[in-house]
């Protein structure tokens, strides 16, 4: 199925697609998502960001304000609007995004009808690559915090799944919801997907509980997470409120140099996967 929606090209090699996912809100995916954009991009690697969460935070962090966002990650999907025009240009050089707006919302509900829904995203991403010509190193899904069919759409697009993981009590349990899902996304619609990594957020180093849990989660899963640990910082929660990634309204924040050695960690790792 996925070859006939998805033609693949004789010796067409696309960028690495990763999809920042987790179904739980509020534990600093579409911050990862922005900030691990904005540090790839400052490495000289052109980056995309596809803002699909309804809240359009990522866009918002971006300095896109809801008024200038003429085409959205819901017109791609519904097949309004191609992806080139959909995506704008952001001021952090290298970093484009296709925004997000609060039509996506009903997008869910819109395509349960459709053939194929779930191959909507990335039959657009495709023809947006091998058709018009973009050309990026990355692309980054922000996925909303749920596991419908938006995310689905973004697993079945992705090469592997990044997850920023809270250091709560809860976090466990949510992870291996998200671990199965991946699975059955993997034997039912994209067989090559995997997960990058896992992130530790929020990361307090007064808090006994934040190290427990990251104990836990290495101890579960080993070398998949990463060394590298977003710590609670001011200024990461401030950023956003300017339209600014962190790493341009604090480069020398905690914050900052926490995302630059994340991203360092991220494109290591692809590295490796390549050799």
């Amino acid at each position: 199925m996925i070859d006939k929606v998805v033609p693949k090209v004789s010796g067409w090699r696309g960028p690495r697609v990763l999809a920042v996912a987790n179904q739980k809100g509020g534990v600093g995916k579409t911050t990862t998502a922005v900030n691990l954009a904005t540090a790839m991009a400052a490495c000289d690697m052109k980056v995309l960001i596809v803002d699909l969460d309804p809240q359009g935070n990522a866009s918002t962090g971006l300095g896109i304000p809801r008024t200038a966002r003429d085409w959205d990650s819901y017109a791609v999907l519904t097949g309004a609007a191609s992806m080139a025009e959909a995506t704008e240009e952001s001021t952090v050089p290298n970093l484009w995004i296709v925004p997000s707006s609060a039509h996506l919302s009903g997008a869910e509900i819109e395509l349960v009808s459709v053939d194929e829904r779930e191959y909507r995203l990335r039959e657009a991403m495709v023809r947006h690559l091998q058709s018009e010509g973009a050309k990026y190193d990355y692309i980054l899904i922000d996925c909303p915090p749920s596991l419908g069919l938006l995310t689905l759409n973004a697993f079945v697009a992705a090469d592997a799944v990044l997850v920023p993981l809270q250091c709560e009590f809860y976090a466990l349990e949510g992870l291996s919801m998200l671990l199965r899902t991946v699975e059955r996304v993997r034997k039912a619609f994209n067989p090559g997907l995997d997960i990058q990594g896992v992130v530790l957020t929020m990361f307090d180093v007064r808090n006994n509980l934040s190290e427990q849990v990251a104990a836990d989660v290495r101890e579960h899963l080993g070398e998949k997470v990463y060394r590298t640990v977003i710590p609670r910082n001011v200024r990461v929660s401030e950023a956003p409120s300017h339209g600014l990634p962190v790493l341009v309204y604090d480069m020398r924040c905690a914050g900052s140099k926490a995302y630059i050695h994340l991203a360092s960690e991220v494109i290591k790792r692809e590295r490796g996967l390549a050799a």
